[in-house]
């Protein structure tokens, strides 16, 4: 679903890498990334082309082909960063290769369609000492005059931001990227560098592929050209909040206090306003059951950046836990107005709820 930016949270020994022999020459080439296999290629002509010569007849019918069943019929599967061509054999996707795949044959269909790229969302996970957290992607595509965006997974994004346009090659670097973590999280240190690298070489310019090769370097042993992989990272974005954090990480194993309080204190000012910090660390005390924290931090959040209604929804439930009923209700309603869809009548159910409870104990 997304293309990974790795933050490497603990003094790790360099593990023992796994064999690689296998897999280390097992590489695509980028041309053949985005490659239509024949047989795709013969049946996107006959079911969404022929005799449809519009832009916006082709778009619709490519969307319809994609996740039809009687297409396609494409499923979701977060770990499938794969080619256009595996795509197509196993019928399954991420948000990277679906967009892979509508770009391929967007391109097949003379469809205006171009990748974009979400850089702040919130979605992470932690692992062997690793916290992995994410950008998403997904495409843009002109017809009739108008914009429509092509996204897989655009109910499961929390992002702060909207999207931007990026170029081809930056697509494939991620592409290379999420093969490069995938690696890394089986430990095949070898080909995590090999993918990082051909990730960097595709897009040297974009600074969180730097800062993953780093914390590769880390796990695997070299403090030094991790260093200057996360210095390379900083040249390109100074704010780069991951690269900061890795930099503060690896002057803290080698014992420089001075330089980690630097790079803390310039993660710290960052984080102060970014409201997915503020939506983690409520979390987090919501769990410890530290309800006042989480409240501070949630209504900071809404503070940065007031139109996510999960930001709402979530200091409803923590108002809940310490019985304030009527912020409660008021955060819920605000949650409701930023939502749609099934996400707005949830809401609204979870108001009459409340509201049937409130009168019942009046």
């Amino acid at each position: 679903m997304f293309s990974w930016v790795l933050a490497a949270t603990l003094a790790l020994a360099a593990p023992e890498p796994a064999a690689t022999a296998a897999t280390v020459a097992d590489v695509t080439p980028p041309a053949q990334i985005m490659a239509l296999p024949a047989e795709l290629r013969t049946r996107f002509h006959a079911e969404v082309l022929d005799g449809h010569t519009s832009q916006q007849a082709r778009l619709e019918r490519t969307i319809d082909f994609m996740f039809g069943a009687e297409g396609l019929g494409m499923t979701y599967k977060e770990t499938a960063t794969t080619t256009v061509a595996q795509a197509y054999a196993t019928r399954e996707a991420n948000c990277l290769t679906f967009t892979l795949l509508f770009l391929a044959l967007a391109r097949e269909g003379g469809i205006d369609a171009r990748p974009q790229e979400i850089e702040q969302t919130l979605a992470w996970h932690q692992e062997d000492g690793t916290l992995y957290r994410s950008n998403h992607v997904n495409a843009i595509a002109r017809a009739s005059g108008k914009q429509y965006s092509v996204d897989v997974a655009r109910d499961a994004v929390m992002s702060r931001n909207p999207p931007v346009p990026i170029s081809e090659a930056r697509l494939l670097a991620h592409y290379y990227n999420n093969l490069g973590i995938a690696a890394l999280e089986r430990l095949d240190l070898d080909v995590a560098r090999r993918d990082l690298e051909q990730a960097i070489a595709l897009d040297p310019g974009y600074a969180n592929h730097w800062s993953n090769a780093g914390v590769v370097a880390v796990r695997s042993g070299d403090a030094d050209t991790a260093e200057r992989d996360y210095r390379k990272a900083l040249s390109l974005d100074p704010d780069n909040t991951n690269a900061l954090f890795n930099m503060a990480g690896l002057a803290n194993r080698r014992g420089d206090a001075k330089l980690e309080a630097e790079y803390r204190r310039r993660l710290a000012r960052l984080q102060q306003q970014d409201p997915f910090h503020h939506f983690l660390l409520a979390v987090n005390h919501e769990r410890a059951g530290e309800y006042a924290l989480a409240i501070q931090h949630y209504r900071r959040a809404i503070q940065l950046y007031g139109d996510e209604h999960r930001f709402y929804g979530a200091l409803a439930r923590t108002y809940l836990r310490v019985g304030d009923t009527r912020r409660a209700a008021r955060a819920l309603a605000r949650a409701q107005a930023l939502s749609d869809g099934d996400t707005r009548a949830a809401y609204r159910a979870r108001l009459d709820s409340l509201s049937g409870a409130t009168r019942e104990t009046h």
